[in-house]
């Protein structure tokens, strides 16, 4: 039996009249793709997509063959798809720079989680502020195995003083999924910001990124206390 969908009804119409926000994940996912395939309409290709791959994340950190193995889903929607993923990036870390992330931690947060949440070893990231605690860049500096990474105090002061930066955040995931910091993220810390102070560079925070079956947690430092 053929379901009649009224124009009211079609995702596109609906995000216009509604706002994006009332929209089920299968018709954003529609509004995306733009087409389906002969005799498979675009609802259905996303309805496919969302089943196989199990929900949105699934879909976006499968790799390149199994996405495009699906039909209806080439090299260029495969591209357009990652392009959208980095556009939402690029959009948090720009609002960054504009704004005071000390005085701003939810969108801190949405940040530090959209760079670190899939990764799947661990990453130590550096957050380079100047004096109004504007973002001036952010920096992948040390990468371990699944559940460490070996961090230089030293190398961070190097790249303090290249950045020009009056004070850091800090921010590494924890593969596991368990964002709770350890005994050893607590003394890393302690020894950066003893480095750092001999710079009069302060440190603001420590994120710690944990994801737990899509349900992502940020702990931090400065909200604890630890700082």
């Amino acid at each position: 039996m053929n379901i009649h969908i009224t124009a009211d009804e079609l995702p596109r119409e609906k995000l216009l009249r509604d706002g994006p926000e009332v929209l089920s994940d299968v018709k954003l996912l529609a509004i995306f793709l733009g087409t389906g395939t002969a005799g498979q309409s675009v609802l259905m290709l996303a309805g496919q997509l969302l089943k196989q791959f199990g929900d949105l994340r699934g879909l976006l950190e499968a790799d390149a063959a199994r996405i495009t193995a699906v039909p209806g889903m080439g090299p260029a929607k495969y591209a357009s798809l990652i392009a959208s993923q980095e556009l939402s990036v690029r959009c948090m870390q720009s609002a960054a720079k504009r704004r005071d992330v000390l005085t701003d931690p939810a969108m801190s947060r949405r940040y530090l989680c959209a760079k670190l949440r899939h990764q799947e070893r661990e990453v130590f990231a550096c957050l380079y502020l100047d004096n109004q605690h504007r973002l001036i860049s952010y920096e992948e500096l040390f990468f371990g195995t699944i559940d460490s990474a070996s961090i230089h105090p030293g190398e961070v002061v190097k790249r303090v003083l290249f950045h020009n930066a009056a004070a850091m955040t800090f921010a590494h995931n924890h593969p596991s999924g368990v964002a709770a910091p350890s005994s050893a993220d607590k003394r890393i810390t302690q020894r950066l910001q003893s480095a750092l102070m001999l710079i009069d560079v302060r440190v603001l925070d420590h994120m710690i990124v944990g994801d737990v079956e899509g349900d992502v947690e940020a702990v931090s430092f400065a909200e604890r206390g630890w700082l």
